[in-house]
């Protein structure tokens, strides 16, 4: 037999075997998606009965306690730990998606409160953080003048190098840092940029920390991007402060990234310095991105410190006109962090949208010359009149440090916020089910973003609720 033939044969006989191991890999596979089917069926189940009795849908024990076994039996297998941890998130986020089906939030009333109003009901909107008073005056002037100024084309996905610049001067000089034009990137609102931050910095199956109650779209882009959420739940018996054990205790190879917002959206808390410095300095000694948003510092009432103050250089902070200066509508905000994490987060910036508008970005640039110190008086006020209001009701909270909201806790036996939320609209009063910010059924969230007359019809309407209920 020529040498030819035999190498022709031996082929044959690997190429055979390869195949015969393919058939067995498509088998598991096939077996897998099997059981993937039989797991999504069994986490509805759970999802129905924790609906009918008021439990959350994640429960982070549980979750600890599996993964120790998955961990476990890779050791015992031969398996890499940190690709079967990666697999068990996956199966994880697909049971959270099935059971976080028609989940209210904040956003659900405020759209049903729209669509009443659409057939002619009035509603106090205490639901969202949507300042009602105008934009600085600047605003109005420069929307007129972006025409003849010639703002009009086709820019860079970072932003406009002039707005840009003006606005690395701008926070060097309110937070007391030093920071250039190549450490901002301006996007269409923060969430599109903390949904950016996520996508891009992180890959399927890794970690990051959230610290409820939180804004919901940190867990949302999350579970878009395929990234698991570790949950570090806070009390009101605890004033809103995370235990650093816990933090720690949930850190692992896959976990990449801690979420941090103070001023707090829904509770309005700021964390003790003291207690902010030892979660940078766990983010550090892990090498974890800390994604900041800080967009409610304006209405900071104490001893807020911001993340950029650490000269951290895995830390990224989001900011929005939308709060400071109740520019909601514009779709406009920016955020800070070092070279090497806006030329990652750019890219996909880039790939969705070109460029931010321009005439939007004029418009911000201009109205960074405006003095907004009142706008902060204003809301304050607001929740110093709202806090005293709710006290006499009975509510239980704390008195927020910044932000403009209150999260409010309801004693009344079998209370449950999104039911409560849905009535008070047949009312003509919105508020934001506390359930919506983690699992905080029996709290819902006012805002402090109607005059303080409206406020009190609204506060009115949910104390009769109560007394009625």
């Amino acid at each position: 037999m020529h040498l030819s033939q035999v190498q022709s044969n031996l082929v044959y006989k690997k190429m055979s075997d390869i195949n015969n191991l393919r058939n067995k890999m498509d088998a598991v596979t096939l077996e897998m998606i099997n059981l993937l089917k039989t797991r999504t069926d069994i986490a509805k189940e759970i999802g129905e009965i924790k609906k009918n009795i008021g439990k959350g849908v994640t429960d982070e024990e549980r979750e600890d306690n599996l993964r120790g076994k998955i961990i476990q039996v890779s050791k015992e297998i031969g398996l890499d730990e940190t690709l079967a941890s990666k697999f068990l998130n996956f199966l994880l986020n697909e049971s959270i998606k099935v059971q976080s089906e028609n989940k209210q939030t904040h956003l659900s009333i405020f759209l049903k409160a729209k669509s009443l109003e659409q057939k002619g009901k009035k509603i106090i909107h205490m639901e969202v953080g949507e300042p009602d008073f105008l934009p600085p005056e600047i605003v109005k002037k420069s929307l007129t003048e972006v025409f003849e100024k010639g703002f009009m084309k086709y820019g860079q996905a970072k932003g406009m190098p002039v707005f840009r610049e003006a606005l690395a001067k701008y926070v060097s000089k309110k937070f007391n840092v030093e920071v250039t034009n190549e450490n901002i990137i301006v996007s269409p609102g923060a969430r599109f940029l903390i949904f950016s931050a996520i996508s891009t910095l992180l890959n399927p199956g890794d970690e990051m920390i959230v610290i409820e109650p939180s804004w919901p779209a940190y867990k949302d882009c999350a579970l878009n991007a395929g990234i698991k959420v570790r949950t570090i739940n806070t009390t009101l018996e605890e004033k809103w402060e995370p235990s650093i054990e816990r933090i720690k205790n949930a850190i692992n190879t896959n976990t990449k990234m801690i979420v941090l917002n103070y001023p707090n959206n829904p509770t309005g808390k700021i964390l003790p310095e003291k207690l902010q410095d030892i979660i940078i300095e766990v983010a550090k000694e892990n090498n974890l991105y800390v994604l900041s948003d800080e967009i409610y510092s304006q209405y900071a009432k104490t001893n807020w410190k911001s993340i950029l103050s650490y000269n951290y250089e895995k830390s990224i902070v989001t900011q929005s006109f939308s709060k400071s200066h109740a520019m909601t509508g514009f779709r406009i905000g920016y955020g800070i962090a070092s070279k090497q994490v806006i030329e990652k987060i750019v890219k996909l910036e880039a790939l969705c949208l070109t460029n931010v508008s321009e005439p939007i970005q004029y418009v911000a640039m201009k109205a960074l010359d405006a003095d907004t110190t009142n706008n902060s008086k204003i809301i304050q006020k607001r929740l110093d009149k709202l806090s005293k209001k709710a006290k006499e009701l009975g509510l239980e909270f704390i008195i927020p440090d910044g932000a403009m909201y209150i999260f409010a806790k309801i004693n009344q036996e079998g209370f449950d916020g999104v039911e409560f939320a849905n009535n008070s609209l047949e009312k003509g009063l919105a508020v934001a089910p506390g359930e919506g910010f983690g699992n905080y059924k029996n709290f819902i969230r006012i805002s402090a973003c109607q005059d303080e007359k409206t406020l009190m019809e609204g506060m009115h309407i949910l104390g009769n609720m109560m007394r009625d209920s």
